[in-house]
């Protein structure tokens, strides 16, 4: 199957946003485990810790199941976790509550994955976008409130006739747009954006990932940007950490990265990638990845990934490698470094 491009008109090769005093979101050690039953429970996270700074595009990717979206969902507070700590602008999101609570989900919103699931089939889309407005008292009339909404639908590519209509009239791409102009519909300064292009069609992505970038530079906003697809991830990221099995094991400038990946998993990621040219496609050498993950509920000792890595010692059952820096900003949990 053929990759989806980012057209040349849309974002530009991304740079690195510039640090500041503290950054937007602060995650150390998150650990989220679910419960089945008495005695038995899913490690979905294990001690992930990263930050975002502000006006950055922060990209995790992985597998199925390696813990992704449960670390957005914690992130944004839908999920409480089971240790660590979230800060949003220095405060710990989880010990917010009352008004503290209700200024936080103004400033921080998300896209959710499934555009099918996750707009109410029942509600136009006008009541779906005003809905926020409404619950944040952000218009005092109704023509305001109808001319925001048509703002919104303007400003995600949709025409304003259509806020007058029900989600099962659109396509899966457009259902995506709504469920972006519901996000902005706050002004959010932070967005977690949930795989927002893995369930539509690979001619829609591009676009769909080209609005995400051009409303990220007009709004300055903070993205964590949550994906499988490494080739999309590289357009849109500053910088992308790797997950697998609940665990970060390499992150990094984007750039970087793709360029010298270090753990034997990011490597056997990105060597399944396509490359658009043919030449160089044949040419190259991939990186077999033997298995599949194992279970989260019982995850193998030492290093997770050492029943499916090619390079792995005795010591890799023993001890379980914690992130280290081996280049600036560039940090990867594997004892070959």
């Amino acid at each position: 199957m053929a990759m989806p491009q980012v057209h040349p008109s849309g974002p530009p090769a991304r740079t690195v946003a510039e640090p500041t005093q503290r950054p937007l979101v602060e995650v150390h050690d998150l650990q989220k485990h679910f419960v089945i039953r008495r005695g038995l429970r899913v490690r979905a996270v294990e001690k992930v810790t990263f930050s975002i700074a502000r006006g950055e595009i922060f990209a995790l990717v992985g597998e199925s199941g390696s813990g992704k979206t449960t670390v957005g969902r914690t992130v944004i507070g839908l999920y409480r976790p089971t240790g660590g700590t979230v800060r949003f602008d220095g405060v710990d999101v989880h010990s917010l509550s009352g008004s503290a609570l209700y200024a936080f989900k103004r400033r921080a919103q998300i896209i959710f994955q499934d555009p099918y699931a996750s707009l109410n089939p029942r509600m136009t889309v006008g009541e779906i976008i005003g809905e926020a407005l409404d619950t944040h008292r952000l218009t005092r009339t109704r023509k305001e409130r109808q001319e925001r909404i048509a703002e919104l639908l303007s400003v995600v590519g949709l025409s304003p006739e259509h806020a007058g209509r029900y989600p099962h009239e659109f396509s899966g791409g457009q259902r995506q747009r709504i469920g972006i102009a519901r996000a902005l519909a706050v002004d959010p300064e932070f967005v977690v954006a949930d795989e927002p292009i893995s369930a539509l069609d690979v001619s829609i992505q591009a676009q769909v990932v080209n609005l995400l970038a051009r409303l990220q530079r007009e709004r300055r906003l903070t993205y964590l940007f949550i994906a499988h697809d490494l080739s999309m991830v590289r357009h849109i990221s500053d910088r992308v950490g790797v997950m697998y099995l609940g665990r970060l094991v390499e992150t990094g400038p984007t750039a970087e990265v793709y360029r010298q990946p270090l753990h034997p998993y990011t490597q056997g990621l990105l060597s399944a990638v396509p490359i658009p040219d043919p030449r160089r496609e044949r040419g190259r050498q991939r990186i077999p990845m033997e298995g599949e993950i194992p279970s989260p509920i019982n995850p193998p000792s030492g290093c997770p990934f050492r029943t499916r890595c090619p390079h792995a010692k005795p010591i890799c059952a023993e001890v379980e490698p914690s992130l280290t820096e081996v280049a600036p900003d560039h940090r990867v949990a594997c004892h070959l470094y």
